[in-house]
């Protein structure tokens, strides 16, 4: 009964999101990226004759998180061919060019046909699930051919199906793996509640990427000249509802500085940034070189700067939880950052969690909190920057563990070709 409503549910995504292309840019790239995609498969695989690898992520955070075991897979077993996968636009479209995969694509719906037919042309001998993806029938199709099969990073919950009486169907999915690399010891607990117990502790992989990021950081001359000295507030992919918060602060403390990163660099959502910040904003790649004197506050308005700015930060203000989810946290606390965000929607990011346990991280109602945690007698700048950076360095490692697990069976292919 499981499956035949999981076959329904694919059945409705895949109506629904036709319907939904005919006036959705995102649903219309869903549709037709995966337009002639076993064609594009087969013309593609008929030429590979190495081992093939594959990783498979839902998006782009996804694959901030498979990141790292692709380019440390890649530098340990050059000989293999790397496919990478995604299953929403939103990664695809960023990393359809990424120079760490021999091949970027689409996944095609998980349906039995479609699986099985994608298990045969690119004949995978190893598959990374990352994080949330438990597709049924393409592990299915791995686990029924000669295939090894991991879940990398995966987080669960105790509320979801796989630990509720009537989870049958979805237990069983869990089972198609060979091995499941978990965040933390709770989810270990979780899983083997439920008889699984191919499970090892790896912590997150992002840890890997972030402090890899921090450590190869290259400085910026015009922020070097705009920070040096300074008191600098980063905010890092942020929101109305953010800079609602935000602004109050830098009027209420008029020698600190700012640098603001908006998550939506549309030209509206530019100005609703420089109409709540004030007249002291200025955007970057309307600086000429020099910096304004008057400057306060540089607001980004390019993609992809935002992780070598934290650099320059003192704290920073992380967007997203006043809405759909708080953003990266991690790369703020690489830079030795107490951090600040909404109260609302940060809950299921175990790493929020983590920082505000060790008093590293402060959720906000509003801009009023946001200045009374800042004077208050148990906020400790030293102590929160500490915190946050010995937070990272002792969850770095994921990435090394999940490949010395995985090197036997690299031993057994080469013989075996």
């Amino acid at each position: 009964m499981g499956e035949l409503f999981y076959r329904f549910g694919i059945s409705l995504l895949g109506i629904g999101v036709k319907i939904h292309s005919l006036f959705n840019t995102k649903s219309k790239k869903f549709v037709e990226g995966r337009r002639n995609l076993f064609e594009q498969l087969e013309n593609r695989f008929s030429q590979v004759n190495q081992n093939v690898v594959w990783f498979h992520c839902a998006s782009l955070g996804e694959f901030e998180q498979a990141r790292p075991i692709i380019e440390a897979f890649k530098q340990q077993y050059p000989d293999y061919f790397i496919l990478l996968t995604f299953f929403s636009p939103s990664g695809y479209e960023v990393r359809k060019n990424y120079e760490g995969a021999d091949y970027v694509n689409y996944m095609p719906l998980d349906t039995a046909s479609n699986a099985k037919l994608f298990v045969e042309i690119t004949k995978p001998k190893i598959a990374f699930f990352i994080k949330y993806e438990f597709w049924h029938y393409h592990l299915k199709a791995l686990s029924n051919s000669d295939c090894w099969v991991y879940s990398i990073s995966a987080i669960f919950r105790a509320n979801q199906r796989f630990f509720k009486f009537y989870g049958g169907f979805h237990r069983k999915i869990l089972h198609h793996f060979d091995h499941i690399f978990v965040q933390n010891k709770k989810v270990e607990s979780l899983l083997k509640g439920i008889n699984l117990h191919n499970v090892t502790i790896s912590g997150d992989t992002r840890f890997d990427r972030v402090y890899s990021i921090s450590q190869n950081v290259k400085s910026i001359k015009l922020f070097d000249d705009f920070a040096r000295n300074e008191k600098v507030l980063i905010g890092g992919s942020t929101w109305e509802e953010d800079i609602k918060v935000m602004a109050p602060f830098l009027k209420e403390y008029p020698d600190w500085k700012a640098i603001i990163a908006p998550h939506d660099i549309s030209e509206k959502n530019l100005k609703l940034h420089e109409q709540l910040i004030g007249g002291s904003s200025e955007r970057f790649t309307k600086i000429d070189g020099v910096i304004k004197t008057e400057t306060k506050v540089i607001i980004i308005d390019n993609i992809g700067l935002l992780s070598s700015l934290y650099q320059y930060g003192t704290i920073a203000f992380i967007g997203g939880a006043y809405g759909d989810g708080l953003h990266n946290t991690l790369e703020a606390a690489c830079f030795r950052m107490p951090i600040f965000f909404g109260d609302q929607n940060y809950m299921k990011f175990q790493e929020a969690v983590d920082l505000i346990r060790l008093k590293a991280a402060y959720p906000l109602k509003d801009s009023q909190e946001f200045i009374s945690i800042f004077n208050s007698a148990d906020f400790d700048l030293e102590k929160a920057s500490n915190s946050a950076l010995k937070y990272v360095d002792e969850n770095i490692g994921a990435t090394q563990i999940i490949l010395n697990h995985i090197a036997p069976i690299i031993d057994k292919l080469e013989i075996a070709s």
